[in-house]
């Protein structure tokens, strides 16, 4: 059984027999130099201290070098002892050759020496621990072993590594949220980090607008009512003498684009003061209360702003800055066109004519339109036939491509000629000004018509016309194609004769129901809420009796339409003939030819000339 035990020893040291050598510093005897040559006294060993032996010089497997014990012990990580089990740990303990434990990690990893009999040394060898029972702290007290716990040793490289991989992103975010706050200017405070001690309000400062009441057209009411405020900016001494005070605050309030804006930027500009620019919820922050300071605000929605607010002392006069009349839109023009180049046939006076409903800046976007077409064409100059193509493109949209030949144009033909032919036989309708083919946005032709003078207060005949004309395009249909073959084609036009038949009853007073506002102006607000309240403020025969006055007005006009059409079939037809040939037919023709087969309302025909208008 000798021989069968001593095997694993040699291989042991088979590998690194070098490693033997080192670690041995004693004298070497003849029985160490040649371990084949053993006494009898040596192979008389008995069966315990050779299974000893044995289990020691496997244990030694692998050790490059057996360092001596050293007066501080080595982290568990450090060390390059061998690796044992818990349970031969513990054996080696009963038998007494464990000499020394080291605990680390809180007691879960051991470092023991335990002495080799076979090899005369002490190996070091790491145990991993299941905790530090009791027990195991008994029996070594018992044993006489010097054991002492360690604390775990701290790789500050790694941990600083970590820290700063953790913490990294929200440094760099805090950095420059603090170099972003500190380089922001404000007029509320010092540059403290977050805005601390700071006003959150922003505005912009001009401290010369470049702007002034020359700019600014077509709105000679609202410049009147801020001269005293230009004067007081200039000379406030000679209000205060007499004890004047002059308004805090002034409200524009009118539609968009009509040039709020550009006449606030006019007021500093005249005064040469300062132009502050801010919103609404800055300025409360920032300037109410303050002395010296002038607000000037501007607003679409009147209605839904605070009472509070609007009270004297914070804003004590209301400027309305409406769409501009006439002679405004004319005025508007003269502006914007200074820097372009116009054509000797463009008269700004017609344009102005030809755009009701305009406001400053969609008569800016129509200059600018025009001279882009201008531009695109190949012109040095901007022709009537620009300023024409830009006025029908912002009000009806993009030129579509040509409709071909077929029924589908016929009808659109008859259509428009009906419309035109309705309106110019209807006396108080406007001039036809032209019908065209030529498809524009949803549109496949369109009639135009040219106002005689500003929309600002109609007549009831005028809104009865216009629902005739209206209703041309569907009349013509039912008679020259019949009621199962009329279109869709007339769905916008029943939208606009019924809001305006809905008008005349409901706001303008002008049916046999009387002259009474029978709607709320709530239900004209923008707030759904405030609309359905007032609708439901309504009596269920009040809406019965609306109901019933806007459908006798519109049915009144259909057939007056219908009658205009069945009496007038023969120059319907050639003109439709006319209109497919030429795809545009100027208003004068197109009365022109319809004179000849009907007699046209002389008030339809002899009006005042704009320009006797604008000059009266």
């Amino acid at each position: 059984m000798s021989p069968t035990l001593s095997l694993p020893i040699s291989q042991a040291f088979i590998g690194k027999p070098q490693d033997h050598v080192k670690e041995t510093h004693q004298p070497k005897s003849t029985n160490r130099e040649n371990p084949c040559q053993q006494t009898p006294k040596d192979v008389k060993l008995s069966k315990r201290k050779l299974l000893s032996s044995t289990a020691l010089g496997l244990l030694g497997a692998g050790v490059s070098v057996a360092k001596p014990a050293r007066a501080e012990p080595e982290s568990p990580i450090a060390s390059t002892s061998s690796r044992m089990s818990y349970s031969s740990f513990l054996r080696y303990l009963d038998e007494g050759v464990v000499r020394k434990v080291d605990l680390f990690e809180n007691g879960t990893v051991a470092i023991a020496e335990i002495y080799n009999p076979a090899l005369d040394k002490i190996q070091r060898v790491k145990i991993q621990l299941p905790g530090l029972p009791q027990e195991l702290l008994r029996r070594m007290k018992d044993k006489n072993v010097d054991f002492a716990a360690h604390p775990a040793e701290i790789n500050w490289g790694a941990a600083i590594n970590d820290l700063l991989g953790n913490f990294a992103l929200p440094l760099i975010f805090l950095g420059s949220l603090l170099l972003r706050t500190s380089s922001t200017n404000s007029p509320g405070g010092p540059n403290l980090p977050f805005g601390l001690g700071r006003s959150k309000a922003k505005f912009q400062m001009e401290p010369n607008t470049g702007v002034t009441f020359d700019d600014v057209a077509g709105v000679d009411e609202a410049k009147q009512d801020f001269q005293e405020i230009v004067e007081f900016l200039k000379t406030p001494e000679k209000f205060t003498a007499v004890g004047a005070r002059i308004p805090k605050g002034v409200l524009l309030v009118g539609p968009p684009g009509t040039g709020k804006t550009l006449l606030a930027k006019a007021i500093p500009g005249e005064a040469g003061v300062p132009f502050f620019s801010l919103s609404g919820s800055e300025f409360i922050e920032m300037f109410v209360g303050n002395t010296g300071v002038i607000v000037i605000a501007a607003t679409n929605r009147p209605e839904i702003l605070d009472a509070a607010l609007l009270r004297p002392g914070r804003f004590d006069r209301q400027v309305t800055v409406g769409l501009p009349d006439i002679r405004g839109r004319e005025e508007i023009l003269k502006v914007h066109s200074n820097n372009k180049k116009l054509d000797k046939d463009v008269s700004l006076s017609v344009i102005a004519m030809r755009t009701p409903g305009f406001s400053g800046a969609d008569l800016a976007n129509l200059m600018n339109e025009a001279a882009i077409l201008a531009g695109r064409r190949g012109k040095d100059r901007i022709t009537l036939q620009e300023m024409d193509d830009s006025i029908d493109r912002i009000v009806a949209g993009m030129e579509g491509t040509k409709m071909t030949d077929g029924k589908n144009k016929i009808l659109v033909a008859y259509h428009e000629i009906g419309h035109a032919i309705c309106a110019t036989l209807t006396p108080g309708h406007d001039l036809v000004q032209k019908v065209t083919l030529i498809p524009r946005g949803q549109a496949r032709g369109i009639t135009w018509f040219l106002p005689g003078e500003d929309p600002s207060l109609v007549s009831k005949r005028q809104l009865f016309a216009k629902i005739v004309g209206g209703l041309g395009g569907r009349a013509a249909e039912e008679v020259i194609f019949g009621e199962p073959e009329i279109t869709t084609g007339a769905a916008g036009d029943l939208q606009q004769i019924t809001q305006i038949a809905r008008q005349m009853v409901t706001t303008f007073g002008m049916s046999e129901i009387g002259p009474l506002a029978l709607v709320d102006p709530a239900v004209q607000s923008g707030d759904v809420v405030l609309r359905m309240l007032a609708r439901n403020n309504m009596s269920e025969k009040l809406a019965e009796d609306i109901d019933r006055s806007v459908r006798n007005i519109i049915e009144s006009a259909h057939e007056i339409a219908k009658e205009h059409i069945r009496n007038n079939r023969e120059a319907v037809d050639k003109l439709v003939e006319v209109l497919l040939e030429k795809e545009t037919l100027a208003g004068d023709e197109f009365r022109a030819i319809l004179s000849e087969f009907t007699n046209i309302p002389t008030e339809n025909v002899n009006r005042t000339s704009i320009r006797e208008m604008i000059t009266a």
